[in-house]
C-alpha cells in the first residue's frame, strides 16, 4: 500500500507540472495572437557588411492570420518606398537542380530592389552590391486587418574591406636602381601595413624604407630577388590579409662587342654568333643597316632568336653591308654593329700553254680575278715549294713578276724562264689566293729541242745467230718529232736495195730488220734523227751470239752421304747475253760412258745441290753453262766420294739471334709471347738414312758468374715426327730457356743445336692467334700456287691481246715444224732477254709484239738447230735397263726454297 501510494504521488506531481506548462504555453499563444508584428531576418537590429558585398533582408509578418496582411513594403534610408524588380529584369537565379545561373547578356539587376518570397507571405530586400551611400535605417511596414499598422526597422552599416589597390604579385625592378615594391591598400577604417621577407619582419632602416605606396629598396641588386609579404590589418574589424609579391631583379642586356669587319666568301655559307648577358635571358634580332630590314625576313638568312646565331646559306655580293645584333629583354636592349665584307673567291681566267725552243726565254702568263685582288704564285706541278716574287735563289734563270689592279680585282702573274733547257719542259701550276680561297690551274711549257739518244746509250748490243732475223729499233727523243733514217757504212740503207735489210717505220720508232746471210752483217749501224732544230746520230751494234765458254771451276762445299753442294764458277759472259742455267752430269767412277749419266739443271741464282747419291760411292761430275744460244762444252770435272751412312747433320734453328754470346756460348733469341714460343728449324742432311724424328729439350735456368745453371726438375723433352716446328707452351714470363734440338735417323742422333730463348714480360707484345698456324711447306705451297695463278692470268692476257704466251704457242702448234718447236723450247725467245716483259714471250716471225719504249724488241727467227760440234758424247733420254732407278731431274731456286722435279736430261735432245 505504501509503495503504491508513493508511486501514485510522484505521478500526480508530473501531471501537475505538465498541466502548468500547457497552460503557460496557451497563455503565450493567446498573448501573441493578441499582438501582431513584423519580423526582419536576420534578427540582428544592426547589419554590418563590407562595401561591394550583397545583402538579403527578409520582412516576415508574425500574425495569427497572414491573409489579413496588406500593403507589405520596404522603405529606404530616406523613407522612400523601395520598388520591386521590374518584370523585364527578372530571371531565375537558380535552375531546377539548385545550380546558380549566369546573368543574361546585356541585362543587369538594380542595385536595390524588393522581391516577394515564401508564396507572397514575406518580402525580401536585396542589395546587389553595397555602397557606402546605402548605409542607414531601413523600415518594413504593413497593414493588418486594414486598421492596424505594423512596423519594423533594421540598421545597415557598411565598411570598406582591405583591398589591394596597386600590389602586383610579380614585380621586376632593374638592377642598380631605387625601386618601390608596390603595395597600396584601401580600407575603411584604414589598415596598417607591414612587410616580411622569408618570415622575418622588415623594418625601415638602411636600404629599406616602408612607404604608403610600398617598400622602397635602394640600389637594388640581384641578391634582393625573392618573395616579399605585404601584410595589411584593420584592428577595429580584426581583418588581416597577406599579399605575396615575387620580386625578380632584371639586368639590362649587354651585347659582347662583335668584330669590326667580318669576311664571308661568296657562294659559301656563313655563320656568326652574337652573345649577350642579361636577366631574363634576352632575345636576339639582326638588322641589315643599309635597308633596315629584319634579317630573319630575308631570303637565305636565318636567325636563332634564342642563341643569337645568324646563318647565311649562300653568301651573295649584295649581302655586303653592316649588320646590327640587338639583344632585348624587359629591362631594355643593347646592340653591336659589324660590317660583313663579302669576298669573291679567286678565279683563274687565263693560263695558256706555251711552246718555246731550247735556250730561248719562256714567258708564262696567269691572270686571275677576285676580291680582294688575289696574289699569284707558280710552282712546278707535283712539288710543294712555290716560286717567290722576284729572282729565285735556287735558280737565277727564273723570275716571278706580279701586277695588281685593286679596283678591278685582277692580278697578272708572269713567270719568266731564260735559257730554257729540256728539264724545264713539263706542267706548272698557277696558284691564285686571297682571304676567300685558293684557286689552281695547270699549264704546260713545251720545250722544243733537237733529237737526242741519251736513253739508248746504256743499251747492250743486239745478238742473233744462224741467220735469224734481228731487229734494231731506234727511237729518238725530240720536240718536234724527229724523222729517222738508217746508214750502213755511211750509206743510206734505203739506197742499198739489200733484201737482207728492211726498214719499217712505226710512228716515232724505226726498226731495221737484218737477216745476216754472212758475217759482214755483224757490224755497227747508224741511226740518224733530224728535226728543224738539229740532228743526232746513234750507233747500234749487231753481234753474233755464241754458246758460253766452258765452266772453269766447280768445288764441293758440303758433302754428305746422299748429297753434295757445289760452288760453281761462271764463265765470262758478253753484255746483253746472260747465262740462263747451269747443268751437271754425274756418274759412278767405274762407268766410262757419260751417255748413262744423271743430269740436273739449276737456275743461276740457286744453290747447286746434287741429291739422291749413294753413300760410300765414288762419283764423277762435269758442268756446263747455258745461254739462249745453247749449252757450252762440258768442263770443270770433279771426282768426289760420298761418306758412309751416318747420323743426320745438325739442324739449323731458323730464328735470328738478338745477341751472339761469347765463343762456346749459345746465341740468344726472344719470344714475342710471355707463355709460349714457336720453335722452327730446317731439314738437315740425312746422311743416307731418312730422318724419322726430332728430339727437343728445353729447360728454364739462369747464368751465375757466366755459368748456365738449369732447373732440371722443370726440363721438358719431346720427340717430334715429320715436323719442322714445335710450339713450347705453359712457359714462364721473363724467363730464359735453354733449347736443345737433335735430328734422328736409323743410325742415331745428330749433334745438338743449342739456343737460349727469353720470354716476354708477362703481356704478349704481339697479338696472339690461337688458330692453327701453317707449316713452312703449306706456306711454300700457297706461294707457289699464287705464282702459278698469276702466271696463268698473265698468259691469258698475253694470248688475248698479243697472241703470245704458252696458250698462244699451243694454238700455233699445228703451224710449226717440229724443229721450230724444239728450238723454241730450248732457247726461248730472244725478245724475252733483249727487252724483258712480264712473262709474255713468243715467236717473232709472223707477228712482232709491241716494243716498250725506248726500244722495240729484236726480231728472231726460230728454226731448226744443228747439234753442237764440240759436244762429243751424245746423251740418252732414257736410262738403261740395267739402271731402272735412275731418274733425271732439274732444280730451280726461288730465293728461299730449292724445287727439284723429274724431267729430261741435258744433251742434244733435251732443253734447259
Amino acid at each position: 500500500m505504501a509503495a503504491w501510494f508513493g508511486q501514485s504521488n510522484s505521478t500526480s506531481v508530473a501531471v501537475m507540472i505538465l498541466l502548468v506548462w500547457i497552460s503557460l504555453l496557451g497563455c503565450a499563444l493567446a498573448q501573441r495572437q493578441k499582438q501582431p508584428s513584423l519580423q526582419i531576418l536576420p534578427a540582428s537590429s544592426v547589419q554590418r557588411k563590407p562595401v561591394g558585398h550583397s545583402l538579403l533582408l527578409t520582412c516576415r509578418p508574425d500574425v495569427p492570420d497572414t491573409n489579413l496582411i496588406s500593403d507589405l513594403r520596404w522603405n529606404d534610408n530616406r523613407n522612400m518606398t523601395i520598388l520591386p524588380k521590374p518584370m523585364n529584369y527578372y530571371y531565375p537565379l537558380y535552375d531546377s537542380k539548385g545550380r546558380r545561373l549566369p546573368p543574361k547578356a546585356g541585362q543587369s539587376s538594380p542595385m536595390i530592389y524588393t522581391e516577394s518570397i515564401a508564396g507572397g507571405t514575406a518580402l525580401a530586400l536585396i542589395f546587389n552590391s553595397l555602397q557606402e551611400s546605402m548605409a542607414g535605417t531601413y523600415f518594413c511596414a504593413a497593414s493588418y486587418s486594414v486598421t492596424e499598422k505594423l512596423n519594423a526597422a533594421v540598421v545597415v552599416e557598411t565598411y570598406v574591406a582591405i583591398t589591394w589597390k596597386d600590389a602586383p604579385t610579380d614585380q621586376r625592378p632593374l638592377m642598380g636602381t631605387d625601386y618601390i615594391v608596390r603595395c597600396e591598400v584601401t580600407a575603411n577604417p584604414p589598415a596598417t601595413v607591414d612587410w616580411l621577407r622569408n618570415g622575418d619582419q622588415i623594418k625601415s632602416s638602411g636600404r629599406y624604407v616602408i612607404e604608403n605606396r610600398g617598400l622602397l629598396i635602394k640600389n637594388i641588386t640581384e641578391a634582393d630577388d625573392g618573395v616579399y609579404t605585404c601584410r595589411a590589418a584593420v584592428m577595429s574589424t580584426g581583418e588581416l590579409k597577406n599579399r605575396e609579391i615575387r620580386v625578380e631583379v632584371q639586368i639590362m642586356p649587354e651585347v659582347q662587342r662583335l668584330p669590326r669587319v667580318m669576311d664571308a666568301v661568296e657562294g659559301q655559307s656563313f655563320s656568326v654568333m652574337c652573345n649577350a648577358t642579361g636577366k631574363p635571358v634576352p632575345e636576339f634580332q639582326w638588322i641589315k643597316k643599309g635597308t633596315q630590314q629584319n634579317a630573319a625576313d630575308l631570303d637565305r638568312f636565318s636567325v636563332n632568336s634564342i642563341t643569337g646565331q645568324l646563318d647565311i646559306s649562300q653568301v651573295e655580293q649584295q649581302d655586303h653591308d653592316s649588320y646590327a645584333c640587338i639583344a632585348r629583354n624587359p629591362a631594355g636592349q643593347s646592340e653591336s654593329v659589324t660590317k660583313l665584307n663579302v669576298l669573291i673567291r679567286p678565279k683563274i681566267i687565263e693560263f695558256i700553254n706555251i711552246t718555246v725552243s731550247e735556250n730561248e726565254e719562256a714567258v708564262f702568263l696567269c691572270k686571275a680575278f677576285g676580291r680582294p685582288a688575289p696574289e699569284i704564285t707558280f710552282r712546278r706541278y707535283g712539288t710543294v715549294e712555290e716560286y717567290s716574287i722576284g729572282l729565285q735563289v735556287s735558280d737565277d734563270r727564273i723570275i716571278l713578276e706580279q701586277s695588281t689592279d685593286d679596283e678591278k680585282g685582277e692580278t697578272v702573274g708572269t713567270l719568266r724562264i731564260s735559257k730554257l733547257t729540256t728539264t724545264d719542259d713539263g706542267l706548272y701550276e698557277c696558284i691564285a689566293r686571297n682571304r676567300g680561297d685558293v684557286a689552281f690551274k695547270v699549264g704546260h711549257i713545251t720545250v722544243e729541242y733537237r733529237p737526242i739518244f741519251d736513253h739508248m746509250k746504256a743499251l747492250p748490243p743486239v745478238y742473233t745467230w744462224e741467220e735469224r732475223p734481228a731487229n734494231l729499233s731506234c727511237f729518238a727523243q725530240a720536240i718536234p718529232n724527229a724523222t729517222i733514217e738508217w746508214r750502213w757504212n755511211d750509206r743510206r740503207v734505203q739506197d742499198l736495195y739489200d733484201t737482207n735489210m728492211r726498214v719499217e717505220n712505226h710512228g716515232l720508232r724505226s726498226d731495221l730488220i737484218i737477216t745476216p746471210r754472212d758475217r759482214r752483217y755483224f757490224t755497227a749501224y747508224k741511226c740518224v734523227a733530224n728535226n728543224r732544230l738539229g740532228s743526232a746520230e746513234h750507233l747500234m751494234e749487231l753481234r753474233e751470239a755464241r754458246i758460253p765458254e766452258m765452266v772453269p771451276q766447280a768445288k764441293p762445299r758440303i758433302v754428305s752421304a746422299t748429297s753434295i753442294t757445289f760452288d760453281v764458277m761462271a764463265p765470262p759472259v758478253e753484255p746483253g747475253l746472260p747465262l740462263t742455267a747451269f747443268s751437271v752430269q754425274w756418274k759412278e767412277q767405274f762407268q766410262s760412258d757419260w751417255n748413262f749419266a744423271y743430269n740436273r739443271t739449276w737456275s743461276p741464282d740457286s744453290p747447286y745441290i746434287v741429291e739422291g747419291l749413294r753413300p760410300q760411292t765414288a762419283y764423277s761430275f762435269r758442268f756446263a753453262a747455258r745461254n739462249v744460244v745453247g749449252l757450252s762444252q762440258w768442263g770443270a770435272y770433279v771426282d768426289q766420294s760420298t761418306p758412309r751412312r751416318s747420323e743426320p747433320e745438325t739442324p739449323r734453328i731458323l730464328h735470328t739471334p738478338i745477341q751472339e754470346e761469347e765463343e762456346d756460348n749459345d746465341p740468344i733469341v726472344t719470344s714475342p709471347y710471355a707463355d709460349h714460343f714457336d720453335m722452327r728449324w730446317n731439314i738437315p742432311v740425312d746422311n743416307g738414312e731418312p730422318i724419322d724424328m726430332y728430339r727437343i729439350k728445353y729447360c728454364p735456368g739462369t747464368k751465375v758468374n757466366g755459368i748456365w745453371t738449369e732447373m732440371e726438375e722443370h726440363c721438358i723433352e719431346q720427340d717430334i715426327v715429320r715436323m719442322t716446328n714445335y710450339e713450347m707452351r705453359n712457359l714462364q714470363a721473363d724467363t730464359y730457356y735453354r733449347i736443345e734440338l737433335m735430328a734422328h735417323n736409323a743410325i742415331g742422333f745428330s749433334k745438338a743445336a743449342h739456343v737460349l730463348m727469353k720470354t716476354a714480360r708477362g703481356i704478349d707484345v704481339v697479338l696472339r692467334v690461337d688458330s692453327p698456324t701453317l707449316s713452312s711447306a703449306a706456306v711454300i705451297g700457297i706461294v707457289i700456287g699464287s705464282v702459278v695463278l698469276l702466271l696463268l692470268i698473265a698468259d691469258l692476257l698475253c694470248c688475248a691481246f698479243g697472241n703470245l704466251g704458252i696458250l698462244a704457242t699451243l694454238c700455233r702448234k699445228t703451224k710449226r715444224s717440229p724443229s721450230d718447236l724444239d728450238d723454241e723450247a730450248k732457247l726461248g725467245s730472244l725478245y724475252g732477254w733483249r727487252f724483258p716483259l712480264p712473262y709474255c714471250s713468243g715467236s717473232l716471225i709472223k707477228e712482232r709484239p709491241p716494243s716498250p719504249l725506248p726500244l722495240p724488241p729484236p726480231i728472231v727467227k726460230l728454226g731448226a738447230t744443228t747439234p753442237l760440234e764440240d759436244e762429243k758424247q751424245p746423251l740418252n733420254t732414257q736410262p738403261p735397263a740395267a739402271s731402272p732407278l735412275k731418274v733425271n731431274s732439274s732444280v730451280e731456286y726461288d730465293g728461299r726454297v730449292v724445287h727439284s722435279r723429274s724431267g729430261e736430261i741435258i744433251g742434244k735432245n733435251s732443253a734447259v
